[in-house]
């Protein structure tokens, strides 16, 4: 028996009572199904009534039957409130456990460093969960892109989001092909940068970036110029490792082509650090159980790596 019926102001007023006594074809058995009095019933159905112009019922101190009006209302109303009732359960549902489609806003370059191994070892333990990953560069608002959480850089999250480290702090490096450093020469210093040719990256707000560096505890801005500018960081390592010249990015973005030796790090002295990529999202109120599943996953991946490094 449903328990705590009553009666909305609204377009659905009323129609729940009116299709149960349409079925029962009996104000006190509609009642007694929905567990409320008869005149709660009999109220609710003159409310809809009203608003909808027309006797619904054709009542007598024996029976109740269905006008025409009620008869044609009844064909409408109940494929609607039914898909409205399986709706509802639909999004109950989700609210109870880990399912449906979690979207993602993630730099491009963070995908195969960061989320590849975190997605795989997350959609296994969560089979009922989707994940679908926009890689884009730009500074995405959440709400408005119907996106779950996002992957950025600290220094360019909102103060008002809720954001977990993905990674440690990491140096922004300056990498060049053993080839072009044969060709132009290794930078010792900052100024040695005007004599070369810098791979650039522009910002979502259409301003080229300046290369970031610290000298003792001083930060300094270095305006470069150079033949490429890109949108991503993967872009412009991989024009470095083809010696057009010398790119600045994360140094997990270039570690792999450093080891290879197909990169050369330089100005070592000087790299500024970069204080790690978080997951943000907004608020804790009105988590999902989809987003809950996956920043538990984040936090204990995250902490069996902390595990792994202090043994």
């Amino acid at each position: 028996m449903k328990q705590n019926f009553t009666v909305r102001q609204g377009a659905l007023d009323g129609v729940e009572a009116f299709l149960s006594v349409a079925q029962h074809r009996s104000f006190r058995k509609a009642a007694a199904e929905l567990g409320v009095t008869p005149s709660a019933i009999s109220q609710a159905v003159r409310t809809l009534e009203a608003r909808v112009g027309a006797a619904l019922f054709i009542r007598t101190t024996r029976s109740v039957g269905l006008s025409e009006a009620g008869e044609r209302f009844r064909a409408r109303a109940k494929p609607a409130f039914e898909e409205l009732v399986a709706a509802s359960a639909v999004a109950r549902d989700l609210g109870q456990r880990p399912a449906g489609l979690l979207r993602l806003t993630v730099p491009r370059s963070v995908v195969p460093i960061l989320l590849e191994p975190l997605i795989a070892s997350f959609c296994r333990a969560y089979p009922e969960v989707e994940v679908e990953i926009s890689a884009n560069e730009e500074l995405v608002d959440l709400a408005a892109g119907g996106f779950d959480a996002g992957v950025r850089m600290g220094q360019f999250i909102a103060a008002d989001m809720v954001a977990l480290p993905l990674s440690p702090p990491f140096p922004f490096v300056v990498v060049g092909s053993p080839d072009y450093l044969r060709r132009r020469g290794k930078p010792e210093r900052i100024d040695d940068l005007r004599q070369h040719a810098c791979l650039r990256i522009r910002r979502t707000d259409g301003s080229i970036a300046p290369w970031s560096f610290v000298s003792g505890n001083k930060p300094i801005e270095a305006i470069v110029s150079g033949p490429l500018v890109a949108h991503d960081f993967p872009t412009i390592v991989g024009a470095a490792v083809e010696d057009m010249g010398l790119a600045q990015a994360p140094r997990p973005i270039a570690a792999g082509l450093v080891k290879a030796g197909k990169l050369v790090q330089v100005l070592e002295p000087f790299a500024v650090m970069a204080p790690g990529v978080f997951l943000y999202y907004p608020s804790r109120h009105h988590m999902t159980p989809k987003l809950r599943a996956f920043i538990d996953h984040v936090k204990s991946r995250s902490g069996k790596a902390r595990s792994q490094k202090t043994r």
